[in-house]
C-alpha cells in the first residue's frame, strides 16, 4: 500500500505483528506490534545474505525520515557496505586511545550539541559525508589549516560551491566545541574563507529544478509533498497555504480573509484544475478546523525546516539519478517557488498587476482608488494565469513545455 503520514498514524494493531511494505521506498517496511507499538525496518542484500534493520520507532521517526534513514541505508548496501554492522560498530564503546579521534568527537558533538538543534541532523549528515569520510581515524590534534583548506577545495573542485560553504561553517562551529571543551588548543578552521559569496534574495527554479521538485513532491507524499504542490501551483504564502481549511475553498475559488493574510488584504485564489486534483487526493484527517494540511487535527504542519531539507535531498536524489552521477541543486526556500511561480507567469506573457493581483502583493502600482477596487478587478485574468501557469509545469513535468500558449504582454 501507499504509505502517508495519515495512513501510517491510523494503523491499528492486530493479534499478529504487521509488516507492511511501503511502495515509494522499496525496502522499507512500517511494523506494528500486537501491543500498538509501531516502527520502522528496512531490509537489504548484503554478501547475497538477507539482512534487516532497524531505524526506528514512529511517531519519533516520522515517515520522510524513515524514508532517508532506509535510502541511505540501500545505498551504503550498495555500496557493498553493512549498514547495520556500521551502526552496531558506531554504538560499540570506544578505548581511550579513541577518544580524540574526530569520528568519535563528532559523534559527541551530535549527542551533546546538535541533537537539541533543528538543523542537527543535517549538520550530522553534512559532517560524516564529508569530515568523517576523510578524517575519521585521524586524531583531531594532526589536523591542520592546511588540511581544512584542501578539504574545502576538494569539495569545492567537484562542482559543489554552496556545499563548500556549508561544510566549512559546520566545521569551525564543530572545531570551536573542541576547543571550548579544552580538546584543541585552537581551532584550525579559523580564518579559512567562504569560496564564493551566495546570492538567496533572486533564487528562482530553473525549469529541470521545477521538474525534479514536481517528481520529489510525488516521492515524499504528505504533508509535505502536496503541500509544495500546491505553494508552486498557486505562488501564495507558505504560512497561508499551510493554514488552508475547506471551508475557505468555494468552487474553484479560495478565499482568504483578512486575518489571514500577511498583508491584512482579504484576497481571492483562483484555482485550476491541477491545483484541485491536488487537494483532492489529499486524504482529510478530522479536524475541527477543517485544516487540509496536518497530520493531528488540531494545528496546522509545521517544521518547515526539516519539510524543505527532505524535499531538497528528494530532488538532488532525483536529480543525480536522471544525469548518472552526483548533482548538486543551490539551496532554494519555500519562498522561492512563489518567485518562481511570478517569473514563470511573467514569461508567459502575463501582465505585472496581474500577476500581482494573483500573488497579493502590494506595490507601488497601487494607489488611490486602485486599492478599493482591485479585490475585485483581474477575476478572469487571474483565472488565465494561474491556469497557464498550471499548464506550463505540466508541459515540464510531461517534457513538453512549449505547448503553453502566452495569454498576453507583460506591462
Amino acid at each position: 500500500m501507499k504509505l502517508t503520514a495519515a495512513t501510517v498514524d491510523k494503523m491499528q494493531p492486530t493479534d499478529r505483528r504487521q509488516e507492511i511494505p511501503d511502495t515509494l521506498c522499496t525496502g522499507l517496511y512500517l511494523t506494528v506490534q500486537p501491543t500498538g507499538k509501531k516502527g520502522w525496518q528496512v531490509r537489504y542484500r548484503h554478501d547475497g545474505v538477507h539482512r534487516r534493520m532497524s531505524l526506528g520507532g514512529y511517531p519519533v521517526l516520522s515517515l520522510a525520515d524513515a524514508r532517508q534513514r532506509a535510502r541511505d541505508a540501500l545505498a551504503a548496501a550498495t555500496e557493498g557496505r553493512d549498514p547495520a554492522e556500521e551502526v552496531k560498530a558506531a554504538k560499540a564503546p570506544k578505548t581511550e586511545d579513541d577518544r580524540d579521534k574526530s569520528e568519535v568527537l563528532i559523534c559527541q558533538y551530535h549527542k551533546r550539541h546538535l541533537s537539541g538543534l533543528k538543523s542537527g541532523a543535517v549538520v550530522r549528515r553534512e559532517l560524516d559525508r564529508h569530515v568523517v569520510a576523510a578524517w575519521g581515524d585521524r586524531e583531531i590534534h594532526t589536523i591542520s589549516k592546511r588540511d581544512v583548506i584542501d578539504l574545502m577545495d576538494g569539495i569545492a573542485d567537484s562542482g559543489c560551491v554552496v556545499t563548500t560553504n556549508r561544510v566549512r561553517a559546520f566545521l569551525s562551529k564543530f572545531m570551536n566545541w573542541c576547543v571550548e571543551r579544552d580538546i584543541l588548543p585552537t581551532s584550525p578552521a579559523t580564518g579559512v574563507k567562504s569560496s564564493s559569496k551566495e546570492i538567496s534574495h533572486d533564487r528562482v527554479l530553473t525549469d529541470d529544478e521545477v521538474r525534479w521538485f514536481r517528481a520529489a513532491c510525488e516521492a515524499e507524499g504528505f504533508p509535505w509533498g502536496p503541500l509544495g504542490k500546491v505553494l508552486l501551483l498557486t505562488g501564495q504564502r507558505l504560512n497561508e497555504v499551510a493554514r488552508m481549511t475547506d471551508a475557505e475553498i468555494v468552487g474553484d475559488v479560495w478565499h482568504l480573509a483578512s486575518v489571514k493574510t500577511k498583508n491584512a488584504r482579504a484576497h481571492d485564489v483562483q484555482l485550476s484544475e491541477a491545483v484541485r486534483a491536488v487537494l483532492a487526493g489529499v486524504e482529510r484527517i478530522d479536524s475541527k478546523a477543517g485544516l487540509i494540511f496536518t497530520t493531528n487535527g488540531t494545528t496546522p504542519v509545521s517544521c518547515f525546516f526539516k519539510a524543505r531539507a527532505a524535499l531538497a535531498r528528494a530532488m538532488e536524489r532525483i536529480a543525480s539519478e536522471e544525469r548518472g552521477g552526483p548533482l548538486e541543486i543551490p539551496r532554494w526556500t519555500f519562498h522561492d517557488l512563489r518567485r518562481t511561480a511570478a517569473t514563470g507567469m511573467a514569461r508567459l506573457g502575463i501582465a505585472v498587476r496581474v500577476a500581482e493581483a494573483v500573488l497579493n502583493h502590494v506595490s507601488g502600482t497601487d494607489v488611490g482608488i486602485v486599492v478599493v477596487y482591485r479585490r475585485h478587478d483581474y477575476v478572469d485574468e487571474k483565472r488565465q494565469a494561474l491556469d497557464a501557469w498550471a499548464r506550463r509545469v505540466a508541459g515540464l513535468v510531461e517534457g513538453t513545455p512549449d505547448n503553453v500558449v502566452q495569454i498576453g504582454r507583460a506591462r
